[in-house]
Order: structure tokens, then C-alpha cells, then sequence
């Protein structure tokens, strides 16, 4: 992002959070760096897991089964 900046135009030291957030070497962290390659790739894997499990704990019918759970335990309470 910072290459398209014209060189007069970039700033000395960037002041502002978004000056630092475009500033920043995306490109030579991705390249020369572990992490930002693992962490996107947890993201990644991990995304279609927690979404299944939503879509399984918010189903109409186990929403249904814990409503009725709940409805027991209030009973056995009072």
C-alpha cells in the first residue's frame, strides 16, 4: 500500500494510527515471518469449524431441548 504513495508525499514519521497502520510492512512480515502465516491459516481452519458448531447449538430442535431442559430444572427447584 505504501508504494503507491509518492515519495514527497509520504510523511517522516507517521503521526496518525492510520499514517502507522499504512506505513506498516505487511508484505516483509507475511514474507520473512512465521506467525502471520500460521495465524492466518488457523483462521482459516478454524472458521467452518465454529461455524458448524453454531449452526448445530442454534437448530431450532436443540434450541427446543434446552428450553425444555431448563423448563425441568425450574420444576424440580420450586
Amino acid at each position: 500500500m505504501s508504494d503507491t504513495v509518492p515519495k514527497d508525499r509520504m510523511m517522516k514519521y507517521p503521526y496518525t494510527l492510520t499514517a502507522k497502520i499504512i506505513a506498516f510492512p505487511y508484505k516483509y512480515y507475511y514474507k520473512f515471518a512465521w506467525f502471520p502465516k500460521f495465524w492466518l491459516a488457523g483462521i482459516a481452519l478454524t472458521i467452518p469449524v465454529f461455524w458448524k458448531i453454531g449452526k448445530m447449538v442454534n437448530s431450532p430442535e436443540n434450541v427446543e431441548q434446552w428450553r425444555e431442559t431448563r423448563r425441568k430444572q425450574l420444576e424440580e427447584h420450586h
